[in-house]
């Protein structure tokens, strides 16, 4: 049962209440940090955001936006956004959002399909995706953009009958607003409720056109209420390095979230080189992150590593193992093993505290020759960086714990706007995707390919169907009550379609996708996704895709880590004309059965009939928009479309 104790009631009851409330107590601390031109970080305050906000809302109250009008919002991650955003919601208006790297055709089908008459660009490449068949948003009149538009772009959305209007431009005309439009408009945050719609954010769409999740005020300050429950490290003033798309309901959600913690973002990009030296200027504390983006990041510290000397490579290899090693300990002797069948913790301590006070001497050298100089790189002032939106590799996660580096991981999904769990920052335990929030009732219930065998909840340690309930449940499809029915029953239970169990200590484990599951001829199930995790683990799989329904057996698509490859053909002198044809040698198709056979075995878990029969190697990374969606999630059904020749040869 959902405990009401754990609730910050403090807040207000929507997401502009609880941003004026915040004006007020710390107007002074910082809420944005963008760098100039010079690549100095110029900080806006609470108090400074909140003005710009109310004269952008009034603005576009002249504009005719009102309560409950949706509008569009095609843009990336920016100081705009966050202003825009907020101003739309004092308004009452509900934004539906999408990214940059989202095609034409999509963005055509959510502003048509959610019946937007406005909405903001980011720039004018994103409106000319709109005009390359302006015929299918025929509701769309006004496009507001971030960046200065082209007078040939503002000519032809005029003879498409869209009015171009300079975001610039709205700004210094709100300059002048009078204390009347200012009380105005504070006066209509007042008439917004906690279950007016927010924004519409259609989904990826992995498999068919993408639905939009209607998510309400309330459903975000539901998350706000209980943030401090999990995110204990954070404090007062805390910066976080913001770099994923604000339109993913991840990042999203966290931004709110360390607003209610009296926190503030600094803005960058999720290009390592870029992030890293932003890390050195702003010295955060905090920041969301996809696996990839960490997982490059480690990968890149091993290819630094490689081209030193031999000396230091051994320093190097052998204090991560011994962090490696000293970490498994911290976790048997502080209580930080998950478990899912229930037994006194005193057993761990005495298991791991020889080897721990063996290895704590040898650590404190590692953190003076190693650690510190690594976590440096980053800043020097991480609490702690959250995982989110994919499974974390067990090699990246224990780099990063070897290094004294907090690397947590979280779970959600759009429709719970989307915070299910996170690791709790001051007890973080491994092998789990976190705390179940305090704000959900979650349950777990037997299955049958997907579907709900039994509504009883099996006890821990048992998987079955994810099932959540609680304030974060989202408000439905936007104008798809039939989809809507089918994932969430009459007692508000949604149906995640995720397979997991929970913990003695209620976290949450994620064992499999249900409707992701592999049936193959001779009836067994395998989840593809625990055995792409593990083939992901490889120094020399950059990504991995496991196929196999109504086969006898299960095939791997595989893409190689090109650099590691080459550098092992390097190492062990291979002849090779092109990269392409290197991959056909039998020196590397031979590392990547040797790989992939230590990884998938008897001794690592798996079962006979998960074992990958055959592989094949892609020459090409996967892409985004092609193979991958902007969450960086698999897009199945197109990559089996894609590579059908290749498929063909795992089954022949």
């Amino acid at each position: 049962m959902i405990d009401l104790s754990k609730f910050d009631t403090s807040l207000g009851a929507t997401i502009p209440l609880m941003l004026r409330d915040k004006v007020k107590k710390i107007p002074n601390h910082t809420l944005q940090a963008v760098k100039n031109k010079s690549g100095v970080f110029v900080r806006y305050s609470y108090s400074q955001v909140y003005q710009h906000i109310i004269e952008l809302a009034s603005q576009l109250k002249k504009l005719g936006i009102k309560k409950g009008d949706r509008i569009g919002l095609m843009s990336d991650n920016r100081r705009e956004w966050l202003i825009t955003d907020f101003a739309l919601l004092s308004l009452g208006a509900a934004d539906v959002p999408r990214g940059c790297d989202s095609m034409g055709v999509e963005m055509r089908f959510i502003l048509n399909f959610a019946e937007c008459a406005v909405s903001f660009f980011e720039n004018g490449k994103q409106l000319e995706k709109i005009l390359e068949n302006v015929s299918e948003v025929p509701l769309l009149k006004k496009a507001i953009l971030f960046d200065y538009p082209d007078e040939k772009l503002v000519s032809r959305a005029k003879e498409a009958g869209i009015e171009v209007i300079n975001y610039h431009f709205l700004e210094s005309e709100g300059a002048a607003i009078t204390r009347e439009e200012w009380l105005e408009i504070e006066s209509g945050m007042d008439a917004i409720t906690p279950d007016d719609v927010a924004t519409i954010i259609f989904t990826s769409g992995t498999t068919g056109l993408p639905k939009g999740v209607q998510l309400t005020h309330d459903n975000y300050i539901a998350q706000c209420q209980v943030a401090h429950s999990v995110l204990g490290l954070m404090q007062p003033g805390d910066l976080w390095l913001t770099v994923l798309p604000i339109w993913h309901s991840f990042e999203r959600a966290f931004c709110y979230m360390v607003l209610a913690l009296d926190g503030g973002f600094a803005y960058s990009k999720p290009i390592a080189s870029v992030m890293l030296q932003d890390m050195q200027l702003i010295q955060p504390q905090w920041m969301n992150v996809v696996p990839r983006l960490f997982e490059a990041i480690a990968q890149g510290l091993f290819r630094e590593v490689k081209k030193q000397g031999k000396l230091q490579q051994s320093i190097f290899y052998n204090f991560v193992a011994v962090g490696r090693l000293y970490y498994k300990c911290k976790e048997l002797v502080r209580g930080l093993r998950c478990r899912y069948h229930w037994y006194p913790r005193v057993f761990d301590v005495m298991l791991g505290i020889i080897p721990f006070t063996l290895l704590w001497p040898l650590h404190k050298v590692g953190d003076v020759v190693l650690y510190k100089r690594l976590r440096a790189r980053f800043g020097g002032n991480f609490r702690a960086v959250i995982s989110g939106g994919g499974a974390l590799q067990p090699n990246t996660e224990s780099f990063f714990h070897a290094i004294g580096f907090n690397l947590l991981e979280g779970y959600g999904m759009t429709e719970t706007a989307p915070v299910i769990s996170v690791r709790n920052s001051k007890k973080p335990r491994s092998n789990n995707v976190g705390l179940i929030f305090p704000s959900f009732d979650v349950k777990i219930v037997e299955e049958k390919d997907g579907v709900i065998a039994s509504d009883k909840p099996l006890p821990p340690g048992k998987r079955g169907l994810i099932l959540v309930r609680g304030r974060q449940v989202m408000k439905g499809y936007y104008k798809r009550d039939d989809l809507t029915q089918a994932v969430i029953d009459k007692d508000g239970w949604l149906n995640t379609g995720d397979l997991g169990m929970i913990s003695c200590d209620n976290e949450l484990k994620i064992v499999g996708r249900a409707k992701d599951t592999i049936v193959l001829l001779g009836g067994e199930n395998i989840e593809p996704v625990i055995i792409e995790k593990a083939l992901n683990g490889s120094p020399y799989v950059e990504r991995s895709i496991i196929v196999g329904q109504d086969q006898k057996y299960v095939g791997a698509l595989i893409v190689p880590n090109q650099f590691n490859v080459l550098s092992y053909a390097e190492e062990n002198g291979i002849l090779y004309d092109t990269y392409d044809s290197l991959l056909e040698t039998t020196e590397i198709q031979n590392l990547f059965r040797t790989e992939i056979d230590s990884l998938i075995n008897a001794k690592t878990g798996f079962r006979t009939c998960e074992r990958v029969f055959k592989f094949v190697l892609l020459k090409h990374s996967f892409e985004l928009g092609e193979e991958i969606n902007a969450k960086q999630e698999l897009m199945r059904h197109k990559i089996v479309k894609k590579y059908a020749k290749e498929y063909k040869v795992l089954f022949k």
